[in-house]
């Protein structure tokens, strides 16, 4: 009998371009030769892939809808399209990207002195710096306005004191890009600054014994006395809105990730499906089997072709934050149920790493947190028809 393929159900070909495609095609070929084989011990020995680093800056990866200094300059639609491939492998590769392009390039790229534009952008685009974005606190997550780190003018320079937490990439970064206040307690006075690691006083310890985003490194920034020169601030970066903006930017990606973990899980549900007999049959061939991998298919499907409709009006500038805030929220939310779904219809051999299903559902709990959770963008969206704010 005649089957047809996910992607042709899709059909996504007829809306993306030539080079679109291309990125999508090299992208998936290098997660196929270089993570999908290890992605499973990765992940049991909590360990990132450092190699891959390279390779995804070798291919302009990194920053890559950013223009000039280097970065690939490529559509919105072409960066969506490869952040769905790199966690088609796992989250945590895709999650390095993401932060290394829109939390830390992303706020040098539009609020940095063309001298920091120059110093780092060009090595981070290779991948040959490492950058992390310190926002969240201990007791300033989804209410990042409530911070605590400060930062003090101080003669020719400033000096910072705070402590940042669930940091993506803080261990091995070679700079961070941290949110203090300015001398003051409003989130108007929020500001950003470059601080490189090995300055007197930073320290970016490990977060260990996490069940979720083992193949990621997290860690916390400790500042404690921190002294900058005047050239350490982002000079055009001023209020809660910059980080804010920078989080747009990674929900953007986040948003697309998530549909590339979805297709992970069907794709195993359905070759597991069509090989596993039972009562002398593949479970494929059994209506509730076949009835939860359409819905799958179907999730999947109608989550893509929006996305590439969003990443067109991104590219237009005509994104809005409501727009991005309900991309995320719906797509990881569907990513996680077919996570679930899948790791079902694998049965027990659904729980053990040999198979894909059982860590995407454990990465995606923490995907379904970060950079806004489920319930912030809930209310978001709610306001935005509202009118009414329920924070």
């Amino acid at each position: 009998m005649q089957t047809i393929s996910l992607d042709e159900l899709i059909a996504l070909d007829r809306l993306i371009s030539d080079e679109e495609r291309l990125v999508r095609e090299v992208t998936r070929r290098l997660v196929a030769e270089r993570y999908l084989s290890r992605a499973g011990e990765l992940f049991e020995k909590a360990e990132f892939p450092m190699d891959m680093i390279e390779a995804m800056g070798e291919l302009g990866l990194l920053g890559m809808n950013l223009q000039g200094y280097g970065c690939a300059g490529m559509s919105n639609v072409a960066y969506g399209l490869a952040m769905e491939e790199l966690e088609y492998g796992d989250s945590g590769l895709r999650s390095f990207a993401s932060v290394q392009g829109s939390l830390c390039m992303y706020p040098i790229h539009r609020w940095g002195s063309e001298e920091q534009k120059q110093k780092y952008l060009p090595k981070m685009a290779r991948g040959e710096l490492v950058g992390c974005f310190g926002l969240t606190e201990p007791n300033a997550g989804s209410d990042p306005g409530a911070m605590t780190t400060r930062a003090v003018s101080d003669g020719d320079g400033y000096v910072l004191n705070g402590n940042k937490m669930w940091i993506t990439n803080s261990p091995i970064a070679d700079v961070a890009v941290v949110w203090a206040k300015l001398d003051g307690d409003e989130p108007s006075d929020i500001r950003g600054f470059l601080v490189e690691a090995g300055t007197k006083g930073y320290s970016a310890p490990e977060q260990h014994h996490k069940m979720s985003l083992r193949a990621s490194r997290t860690g916390e920034i400790s500042l404690e006395d921190v002294r900058l020169p005047k050239d350490a601030i982002l000079p055009a970066a001023r209020g809660l809105g910059a980080p804010l903006s920078c989080l747009n930017q990674a929900r953007f990606g986040i948003a697309f990730g998530a549909v590339g973990a979805a297709r992970a899980c069907f794709d195993e549900a359905l070759q597991y499906a069509k090989g596993r007999v039972t009562f002398g049959r593949p479970i494929a061939a059994k209506q509730l089997i076949q009835a939860q991998l359409a819905d799958m298919a179907e999730d999947i499907a109608l989550s893509e072709l929006a996305l590439v409709h969003y990443a067109r009006l991104k590219d237009e500038g005509k994104l809005s934050p409501y727009m991005v805030s309900m991309m995320k929220r719906k797509s990881v939310a569907m990513a996680l149920q077919a996570a679930r779904r899948s790791r079902s219809i694998l049965g027990a051999n659904g729980i053990t790493v040999d198979y894909a299903s059982i860590r995407h559902a454990m990465n995606l709990e923490s995907v379904y947190t970060y950079e806004g959770t489920h319930e912030v963008h809930t209310l978001i969206v709610g306001r935005g028809l509202t009118g009414e704010n329920a924070f």
